[in-house]
């Protein structure tokens, strides 16, 4: 069909973008094009069937009529949109040959204005979308971070630091953090937390800044007790999850006290919003960001953000407490465990420090020890469990238990730990199913005899301990490994040294050795190297042990730390007497003899009637039941010791006598003269003991 030529109105509009409709005799649409649906916002199906007039909003200009007088040829008309707004079009009309149907043409009557109109809507809406894109990503991204920077500590204050910070300048200027005491102590905290209560502390501060306002209540400090009303708000922080608050109503809040206005509102703060941050039904405290010189207040919409967020700071505190909690009663049965931290004895003096692991690892089962054994002998003790926790704890000071009893019976330490590594396999057999491989531990047992000035070792499975020589050299020493304990297998060998008095004796579990290479034999050398330069004169142990802590112990440890300092000395060779009798039972009186001299010349002639009565009778029993050859040494020093050695290995026995026995009366004797007494057995033969005290101490 033809197509009529434009008007004055549509002459520079594109032939392409005219609107076309097909109308009956009685106006009703037929026939809808695709550019008149882009014009009003309507598609065809909308349109066709109904009356052309329900698209007009108001009649149309006639400045012209059909022949027929029904149908305009030409005019304007004001169109309805779907959007709401109305479209203002020149239209043109022609009848079709051959039908009762009129053809309409129709464009914009202002296509320019029209069209910088849809450009300016088009381009406000764009830019509306564009600022609420950037708000959503802004807070896509602060849950992410939430989510990537809180929770990786173990550590209550760093975890609610973590939550200040990913919250500023995301959403506002300002943050804090406050935590109820029990928590920060590993507890959980009241039922009813009330803000503002006493109870609550300041823990983790954050500002866009980086300062804090210096009016405002400081980092660490507890927050004052506010008004009663405060109750309602924090019945509706914990129903809502956040609550947003303006300076007015959050002032209203402080009942108009201008003192806690000052501490608890930042100057220029013009919204806040408050999020609880709440675990297993328990308030820990609350998240609390402000808006500082900022018109703009916090949405429904923001505070659901730092409602999300605080619901997985309190998950990560809560976990952080817990462990807190759980670490603090592993270390406090550790150290309770643990002998006194410096020993000073005739044989050695000696300082042990205990480092639990860090960097939220669980408390290990490292220990060390030191005890005294007859003869002024000491045993040195460093240990490792296997695992961590309470368990471990447990297990080690079992192990403790053990090797302190076994010592005691003065066993040599090949056979000691025979014995030991029975009691762990037992340990590991009574553990659940799937967890024996879980018992087990390293040790490393030293004795130093300061008579002799020598060291007997034995490992099972332990680092070897480090010597400072007097001249200020180190050396680690060659000790023979043998199997950790509950492995088995193998026998425990001894290895003996000759240690100098003045010696510095390093025994360490491998936390200390392991550095960033994890390389235990370079560790050990890294200690050696370090040892002799901080063992000068006049360093106390305990300022050496801090002093190589602080060299190799730098950096968070996964294991804990156990390290025992020993400085050796001897007893005087004046303070020692030693003799040998045969299996004679004149040598009794001779033995009688000899102590007796010996006594007066050290001055200590008060003891020579009980000590005389000691050594007969147990110089008699030798010649009895011992053989030959018998020593006999008398070792003077804060006691008085007295030892008898025979080649027969016949176990003693304490036991009362009757009336009419003519024996068995030695040993009980013995042990009412003496403070106390007892027997060691070597590989040729045994030796008894008795100790007395001396008035005054060695003289």
């Amino acid at each position: 069909m033809d197509v009529p030529s434009g008007s004055a109105d549509d002459r520079s509009f594109p032939f392409d973008a005219l609107a076309a409709a097909v109308l009956d005799d009685r106006g009703t649409v037929t026939r809808w094009s695709a550019a008149a649906a882009e014009l009003v916002g309507r598609e065809a199906d909308e349109v066709c069937g109904h009356p052309v007039r329900d698209l007009l909003a108001r009649d149309p200009e006639k400045p012209s009529r059909a022949a027929s007088g029904a149908v305009p040829t030409a005019g304007r008309a004001l169109l309805r949109h779907r959007s709401g707004h109305t479209v203002d079009v020149a239209f043109r009309t022609m009848p079709l040959e051959g039908s009762s149907d009129v053809l309409v043409l129709a464009h914009p009557a202002r296509p320019g204005a029209q069209r910088a109109e849809a450009d300016a809507r088009t381009a406000a809406t764009e830019a509306d979308a564009a600022v609420e894109q950037q708000r959503t990503l802004r807070h896509l991204d602060v849950l992410h971070q939430a989510a990537l920077r809180v929770g990786g500590s173990l550590d209550v204050e760093r975890t609610a630091q973590e939550l200040a910070d990913v919250v500023v300048p995301a959403l506002g200027q300002l943050a804090s953090v406050d935590l109820a005491d029990a928590v920060l102590a590993g507890d959980e905290p009241p039922r009813w937390i009330g803000g503002g209560d006493p109870h609550m502390r300041k823990v983790a501060v954050a500002s866009a800044d980086g300062t804090w306002p210096a009016g405002h209540v400081q980092l660490g400090d507890a927050i004052p007790a506010l008004p009663y009303v405060d109750r309602d708000v924090v019945t509706r922080v914990r129903r809502d999850g956040a609550v947003i608050l303006g300076r007015d109503e959050a002032a209203a809040l402080l009942g108009g006290d201008e003192r806690l206005t000052g501490l608890l509102l930042p100057e220029g703060g013009s919204s806040t919003v408050v999020a609880p941050l709440l675990a297993r039904g328990l308030m820990l405290g609350s998240l609390s960001v402000w808006r500082v010189d900022d018109p703009e207040a916090f949405t429904a919409r923001e505070a659901g953000v730092l409602r999300e967020i605080a619901s997985r700071g309190a998950l990560a505190i809560d976990n952080a407490r817990r462990y807190t909690r759980e670490h603090r009663a592993a270390v406090a049965l550790q150290r309770r465990l643990l002998p006194p931290e410096t020993t000073d004895t005739a044989a050695t003096e000696t300082t042990g420090i205990y480092r639990p692991a860090g960097g939220g690892a669980e408390i290990g089962g490292d220990w060390y020890d030191v005890i005294p054994l007859p003869s002024l002998r000491v045993a040195l003790v460093v240990g490792d469990v296997i695992g961590h926790g309470l368990h471990a704890a447990a297990t080690m000071g079992r192990l403790r238990t053990a090797i302190r009893t076994l010592a005691d019976l003065e066993l040599d330490p090949e056979d000691l730990f025979t014995h030991v590594e029975d009691l762990v396999q037992r340990l590991a057999e009574e553990a659940p199913p799937g967890t024996q491989d879980a018992v087990g531990a390293t040790c490393l047992y030293a004795v130093y005899d300061p008579v002799a000035c020598r060291c007997t070792f034995v490992s099972a499975g332990h680092p070897p301990p480090v010597v400072v020589r007097p001249d200020g050299t180190a050396h680690v020493v060659a000790v023979v490994p043998g199997p950790p304990l509950a492995v088995g297998g193998a026998p425990y060998e001894a290895t003996t040294i000759d240690l100098a008095p003045g010696s510095v004796l390093v025994l360490c579990t491998d936390g200390l050795l392991e550095g960033d290479d994890h390389d235990a034999d370079a560790g050990l050398r890294r200690l050696a190297d370090l040892l002799p330069g901080l063992c000068g004169p006049g360093r106390s142990l305990t300022e050496t042990g801090h002093a190589l802590l602080a060299e190799l112990g730098t950096h968070p440890r996964r294991d804990d730390i156990a390290l025992l300092l020993a400085r050796t000395r001897a007893v005087p060779e004046g303070a020692t007497a030693h003799w040998e009798f045969p299996a004679d039972p004149a040598a009794v009186g001779d033995a009688r003899e000899a102590v007796a001299r010996r006594l007066a010349a050290w001055g200590l002639e008060e003891l020579a009637f009980t000590t005389e009565l000691i050594v007969s009778e147990l110089v008699t029993n030798a010649v009895r039941y011992g053989g030959a050859p018998i020593g006999l040494r008398l070792i003077r020093d804060r006691v008085l010791l007295c030892e008898v050695t025979d080649p027969s290995n016949t176990q003693p026995r304490l036991r009362r006598a009757r009336n009419t026995d003519e024996g068995g009366r030695g040993l009980f004797l013995i042990a009412q003269l003496s403070t106390r007494w007892g027997c060691r057995y070597g590989r040729r033969g045994k030796t008894i003991w008795a100790e007395q005290p001396i008035a005054g101490g060695a003289g």
